[in-house]
């Protein structure tokens, strides 16, 4: 029985851990890298086509978004996730895909341009994302899922986003049986919306992130509401718009909740009928997720607002854009308005044209709502760049630049404190990931130090021995000095077609000789065609 650590090991995105029971290959998570990546990650230790199940915390695409690449590579086994992250994948998964060809296209476009002619393919296509939604299986929460003998499941409210989730594992070998708990992203407590996390009492193993683990978001509650009426109060006054980079999930939705209370207590003086324009296709699709999920997933505070027949998300003044030339027609109207737009950390999307038409102008906010990874343009703009260049343009920054400070889906160290004391015994180990190296190393050693938790952060590759309680191997860090943009050839795709063969034939062992033998006849022609 083996816990092998793959992604997001002294760094924050990109989630991903690989659990051996038996003779079954489980990951749990397989999440996109985003921004700087400070170290390399090892690869999965078993072929795609040999992943027999994936356990997904939450939809951000953090934590699901190579799962298309795992399908394009031979994945053929079931997804098991909550109901509202089904429903959430099913869209922000095509929107990747989305993002992964368009980024594809205009990278060809290019090419053709110059003396390099060599095309690129996507990292994944919208086939490939179909393909991965299909293999979903939606799960309730606090239900006990027998997976298959000697893995057994059951997923926990942990209050990050809608839908999300910490991961119980029973894991049974030998007549030993192992709990480990995957925490996913812990949320934040009095988040608009959705409910808090939940604790969980037992676990032998816990493997827990640590975004905010060398930091508090705020002694007292966060007045957002008043923060925000007064950002808009001062934009307004001078013309200006206030640009909002959220993520299309969760984020954005509890902009809208508070934007609701603004307009119906007509707080903003002057302007009490301010328009708001939502411009993002996956914003608007999420949004109706989230309605359809309000039983099972909003507060009691949202659940007031829907008893009294008062939809928490929407209000006179709200646009939706759907189209590009919807889009565009924003930037050519000139009352001052709240513009909120994906991607959050300003990579992709819509955004970077709206900051492109505003960051230049003096009287507009830029109003950062989310976590900013290191390396991406969101990052910049926080800490306080001077200029940009956008689409080829160089944009001077003389916009206001402002934070919500404490807003954010992910626990503070109090929060994170909280949960893992939760536990009613301390677990044998505690696996501290999903956190800034620094950060890692801090939290694990507050841990241990002040809480008496016996912690480690491992690095990409460490692998655990959960049975003998050691570990197999301590990877070491692999500092990386400079990572290719996720894209594959057409040569790399025909060799990950190959290595999903090889499993597959594996896969085949113990069949009829009659039906082996004209297997291998059928590869053997399909070699003789193509061998040169």
């Amino acid at each position: 029985m083996e816990l092998m650590f793959i992604g997001a090991d002294h760094e924050v995105t990109g989630s991903c851990h690989y659990l051996h029971v038996n003779d079954k290959n489980i990951l749990v998570d397989y999440g996109m890298e985003q921004g700087t990546q400070a170290f390399e990650n090892c690869t999965l230790p078993v072929e795609p086509a040999l992943i027999d199940y994936v356990f997904l915390t939450h939809a951000h695409i953090d934590h699901s978004g190579m799962l298309p690449l795992l399908y394009a590579r031979g994945f053929r086994g079931s997804i098991y996730t909550t109901d509202a992250t089904a429903d959430l994948c099913s869209i922000m998964l095509r929107d990747s895909a989305h993002i992964q060809m368009q980024e594809a296209e205009w990278k060809n476009r290019k090419a053709k341009r110059s003396a390099n002619n060599a095309l690129i393919e996507p990292l994944y296509t919208m086939e490939d994302a179909d393909g991965t939604i299909k293999r979903i299986v939606p799960c309730e929460y606090e239900k006990e899922i027998q997976i298959c003998d000697g893995v057994k499941i059951r997923f926990t409210d942990i209050g990050h986003l809608l839908g999300s989730a910490s991961i119980e594992v029973w894991a049974t070998e030998d007549d030993v049986t192992k709990k480990i708990v995957f925490s996913g992203d812990i949320g934040n407590v009095d988040q608009p919306l959705i409910k808090d996390p939940k604790i969980t009492k037992e676990a032998d193993y816990v493997v827990m992130e640590s975004t905010y683990g060398d930091r508090y978001h705020s002694d007292t509650k966060p007045d957002y509401v008043g923060e925000l009426t007064r950002i808009l109060k001062t934009t307004f006054d001078k013309g200006g718009n206030v640009v909002i980079p959220s993520f299309a999930v969760g984020r954005t939705q509890e902009m809208l909740y508070f934007l609701r209370q603004i307009k119906e207590e007509r707080r903003v003086e002057g302007h009490e009928n301010f328009l708001v324009y939502v411009d993002s296709p996956l914003a608007v699709e999420a949004t109706g997720i989230f309605q359809k999920n309000i039983a099972e997933c909003f507060d009691e505070e949202a659940m007031a607002l829907v008893q009294k027949g008062i939809n928490p998300i929407t209000f006179p003044g709200l646009r939706l854009a759907i189209t590009s030339d919807e889009s565009k027609a924003i930037n050519f109207e000139n009352t001052p308005k709240v513009i909120i737009s994906a991607s959050g950390m300003c990579e992709a999307g819509r955004i970077r044209h709206h900051l492109k038409h505003n960051l230049w102008r003096p009287e507009c906010t830029v109003l950062f709502v989310g976590y900013q990874a290191i390396g991406t343009l969101g990052r910049a703009i926080v800490e306080g760049a001077k200029e940009v260049k956008l689409f080829g343009e160089t944009i001077e920054i003389r916009a206001q630049i402002e934070k919500l400070v404490g807003m954010s889906g992910h626990a503070d160290k109090g929060g994170l404190l909280q949960w893992i004391k939760g536990f009613e015994t301390k677990p044998e180990r505690v696996f501290v990931v999903h956190g800034e190296d620094g950060v890692c190393k801090l939290f694990t050693e507050c841990l241990k130090i002040e809480h008496g938790i016996k912690a480690y952060a491992p690095y990409s590759g460490t692998r655990y021995d959960l049975i003998a309680n050691e570990f197999i191997y301590e990877a070491e860090p692999v500092v990386l000095k400079k990572k290719a943009h996720a894209v594959s050839d057409v040569f790399a795709r025909l060799v990950a077609a190959g290595q999903r063969l090889v499993a597959v034939i594996y896969k085949n062992e113990g069949c009829a000789n009659k039906d082996l033998a004209k297997f291998a006849d059928q590869i053997n022609a399909l070699c003789d065609k193509y061998d040169r």
